[in-house]
């Protein structure tokens, strides 16, 4: 191991990245369903700039970049090849497994919401006992291709 400082050398977030099988479905619940807004809509294409990239022999690709409410961007990337793409449903507990966090302001609507659209609760939304989140729930949603997100948010029907 070479003898430098540890400095940071990450500066920020750029954006957060999705493989789908369809960008036109996987719009419809972006920005359909979360209500982000749709930036671009680029076809990328293939060659060696993209393989080198993304490290796949054959990647064709298009992609959506999405702004959410606080300015974080959503990459959707739908690969028109190789052909022998998977849909990998992973648990959350599997190695690889990954999820992004939301805060909304009514969690239990927000899972409505997105239970209509085809995901569904991997539990029951449970209270945060304390830290920043107390009094906050939270629960966590799968997608029909695999993805997990998380809500934090205030439960309407619990304070009633």
């Amino acid at each position: 191991m070479s003898e430098t400082k540890n400095e940071t050398l990450v500066l920020r977030t750029v954006h957060t990245g999705l493989t789908v099988s369809s960008l036109d479905t996987a719009l419809e619940f972006w920005c359909g369903v979360l209500g982000f807004e749709l930036l671009a809509r680029r076809v990328i294409g293939d060659g060696p700039y993209v393989e080198n990239i993304v490290g796949v022999k054959g990647a064709n690709l298009h992609i959506a970049v999405l702004n959410t409410p606080d300015g974080h961007k959503i990459e959707l990337l739908e690969y028109l090849a190789p052909a022998d793409r998977q849909i990998i449903k992973p648990r959350s507990c599997d190695v690889g497994s990954a999820h992004i966090t939301f805060a909304v302001s009514d969690i239990d609507e927000m899972l409505r919401r997105v239970e209509a659209a085809g995901w569904n609760r991997l539990g029951e939304p449970q209270s945060v006992a304390d830290g920043p989140h107390a009094g906050d729930h939270v629960a966590y949603v799968r997608g029909p291709e695999g993805h997990t997100i998380e809500f934090f948010g205030r439960s309407p029907s619990a304070n009633a």
